[in-house]
């Protein structure tokens, strides 16, 4: 098992606790951005197409740990942006922890081996390293050459000095499966806790708009890669959520599993998707109109959506719903190595990569350079 039994156990008893109180909608993860400045530029990323006085804006801890304890749930992701940017990251990830949240910190690692010294290790901490495939479509996915072996050095250096790391990766149009299953053993060799894989958001600010996957082509690219597994993959995911990649289940989603806290608020109606703004996460919750959202929605913005932001906790949900949902659960997690001889077949089909006909396109990322305030010294730095 990927997670650590007492994180399993203590979600388990979460989302039962939570059934038992009759409600309806609860979260699972917060997922919180205390930035939206990066120091990268991909071109399927729709993050960093903020304006200036925005990329400059950050929560502080006391903001983080206010919004965490509204939402009340076990764990936290903190994506961004580029947390390890935050001046004062180290004072957030310490303070979840003392409130024994697991955390995920995201991070595209590039700057996780000199960060590393403001951490300590815990049960309660995990880095979640940004990682697209090999190295050739790692680096043409995040649009910088070299990415992928600095970010393979942070990845070393933390489980070397007894972090917790796992790894999350966004497969588009164009994706290698057996280019996807042989990533699989790399970060097995290197020592990672688990994977977590799932299809690309076809964000609208994204600047490249060509190579998101529909429904169709990726449960046909999931079934390819997940099916016929090795034993060594360790999978940070639902089992119930990749069966769902896979085209083996179906899940309406559930958009309020993993809601979103910014510098703007609680964003409407979940992490991927911007229509609009809450104070509190009672607002966010009294006040969005959830039947507008999902697949089964009919929201153009919705149809090609199977993002772990709202399909894994709908997996959590189902696993913790009924005898037979945790019973599916189970026969999943024993017996997962899913044969299947016409998935065997799909990995002999021909592949095209996107870095084989499209060159590797470096964005210009300006806010590497923008000048913002400290505030624990008071001083104008740069980032």
């Amino acid at each position: 098992m990927a997670v650590p039994v007492s994180q399993a156990w203590t979600v388990a008893t979460y989302v039962i606790g939570q059934k038992l109180k009759g409600r309806k909608r609860f979260p699972l993860v917060t997922m919180l951005e205390p930035l939206f400045r990066c120091n990268l530029a991909c071109a399927g990323c729709g993050k960093i197409q903020y304006p200036a006085h925005i990329l400059k804006q950050e929560l502080t801890p006391e903001e983080c740990f206010k919004a965490v304890e509204e939402a009340g749930t076990p764990m936290v992701s903190i994506p961004g942006g580029e947390p390890l940017l935050h001046p004062r990251i180290d004072e957030i990830v310490a303070g979840l922890v003392a409130r024994k949240k697991y955390v995920y910190m995201c991070t595209n690692a590039l700057l996780l081996k000199e960060k590393l010294h403001l951490f300590k290790p815990s049960k309660y901490l995990s880095f979640s390293v940004h990682l697209d495939g090999q190295r050739e479509h790692h680096d043409f996915s995040v649009c910088r050459e070299g990415g992928y072996d600095i970010a393979v050095e942070g990845i070393k250096a933390a489980i070397a000095a007894g972090f917790r790391v796992t790894t999350n990766t966004t497969l588009f149009d164009g994706a290698d499966p057996n280019s996807v299953r042989a990533f699989f053993d790399e970060l097995m060799e290197i020592g990672v806790e688990g994977v977590m894989v799932a299809p690309g958001y076809t964000y609208e600010k994204a600047p490249d708009q060509k190579h998101f996957l529909g429904r169709a082509r990726s449960r046909r690219l999931f079934r390819a890669i997940l099916s016929n597994r090795k034993k060594s993959w360790k999978f940070n995911a639902s089992p119930m959520y990749m069966e769902f990649l896979m085209g083996k289940r179906e899940f309406t989603c559930t958009p309020w599993g993993m809601p979103a806290y910014s510098v703007f608020g609680w964003q409407k109606p979940c992490y991927l998707l911007q229509d609009g703004y809450a104070d509190t996460f009672k607002e966010l919750i009294d006040t969005t109109d959830w039947s507008n959202y999902g697949t089964e929605s009919g929201n153009p913005k919705c149809a090609n959506c199977m993002v772990h932001s709202g399909y894994e906790a709908s997996g959590v949900y189902y696993t913790f719903g009924s005898l037979r949902g945790l019973l599916e659960t189970a026969m999943a997690t024993f017996f997962d190595t899913y044969q299947d001889r016409g998935a065997l077949d799909l990995l002999n089909e021909p592949v095209k990569p996107m870095h084989s006909f499209n060159p590797l396109i470096q964005i210009e990322a300006t806010v590497q350079t923008t000048a913002r305030i400290d505030t624990r010294v008071g001083e104008g730095t740069t980032v």
